[in-house]
């Protein structure tokens, strides 16, 4: 069977085909990071106009890509929430029209499940259970995964998920759109032991996070702080240094209540050098095992949903015609 994903949660519109017998056979992704940057984020209305201009030719490049027909497809997954309503709507009408008119089955698929799989299209995957830590944009979660579709939430974020902490502390140094990758990049610069940072809600038990007080933390130092290119630098190490921590304290106490010695660590975030360098030596030391996605498949894409989709599929899950999007969707609710 091949499955066609397609990702417009966002601010990327990514389409990609799985193939049940050859795994992902081809995967294309554009993104709008050149439409959004003079504004400094997201705008939502441009972001929907631009899905609907790139999602027909980027599923006509992707089927010629993986040397098959719309007729070949079994199925179309497309990422049904959480994400911008608008941008949703456009992946999902468009994947339930297709559907429709291939008389093929068509499933609305979760955007952070999609996130938490993602690391199963490389060669070498965990077995169930796991831990999952998904810092994705908006959303930071750690997650029981005992198989496919079955998620308890151990750990959410409060406030200010880690990705919205990235980009916000990127801005306060002046960095540009998007922060988050240039303010990791700016930290390996960075002198570690010139600014400390507090790391949030590890005084207290429990498996929640807190960003928004960092971001604040960010804020008043970089106030007080002389302006130039090391202090800068500085800065933004001590920022990521608090936040890896605060994810190495969280995840060590996550492998004690659980037992579990495998992590699979997904989303944009997850890309980050520091926090996989300590995600790694923190699961070495518990006789355990971290697991991550290649680098492509850190941020949105649509081979992650195809594949999910493929998941559901699958199992024998099935939807009516009709579809909706869900910019606020619960990982437990699916």
């Amino acid at each position: 069977m091949q499955v066609l994903g397609i990702e417009t949660s966002c601010d990327e519109t990514g389409i990609a085909i799985y193939d049940s017998e050859a795994g992902l056979v081809a995967h294309n992704l554009y993104s709008q990071i050149a439409l959004h940057e003079q504004y400094g984020g997201v705008v939502p209305e441009l972001a929907s106009r631009d899905h609907v201009r790139r999602i027909l030719p980027l599923i006509k490049k992707t089927v010629a890509e993986a040397n098959t027909e719309l007729k070949s497809l079994g199925a179309i997954a497309y990422t049904a929430g959480p994400g911008l309503m608008g941008a949703l709507l456009v992946g999902s009408a468009t994947g339930r029209s297709l559907a429709y008119a291939l008389s093929i089955p068509a499933i609305g698929v979760h955007h952070m499940e999609a996130h938490l799989l993602a690391p199963m299209l490389e060669k070498e995957v965990p077995e169930y259970p796991f831990l999952a830590l998904l810092v994705s944009g908006g959303h930071t979660l750690l997650v029981h995964v005992s198989g496919p579709g079955k998620y308890k939430i151990l750990g959410e974020s409060v406030d200010d998920a880690a990705g919205e902490a990235f980009d916000k502390t990127a801005k306060l140094l002046g960095l540009p759109y998007p922060g988050g990758p240039v303010l990791s990049a700016l930290a390996e610069k960075g002198d570690s032991k010139r600014f400390h940072f507090p790391r949030p809600m590890t005084d207290r038990p429990g498996l929640d996070f807190s960003f928004s007080g960092l971001k604040t933390f960010a804020l008043n130092t970089v106030k007080a702080a002389p302006e130039d290119e090391q202090t800068r630098a500085d800065i933004a190490r001590a920022f990521v240094d608090a936040v890896v921590d605060t994810f190495i304290i969280k995840c060590r106490r996550a492998i004690k209540e659980t037992g579990l010695k495998r992590l699979i660590v997904a989303g944009g975030v997850s890309a980050n050098k520091q926090l996989r360098a300590g995600l790694i030596r923190l699961m070495d030391e518990a006789n355990g095992k971290a697991y991550f996605p290649r680098a492509e498949f850190c941020t949105d894409n649509g081979a992650m949903i195809a594949y999910a989709g493929y998941l559901r599929i699958v199992s024998g899950q099935t939807e009516s015609l009709n579809f909706q999007a869900k910019p606020r969707w619960p990982l437990e609710s699916i």
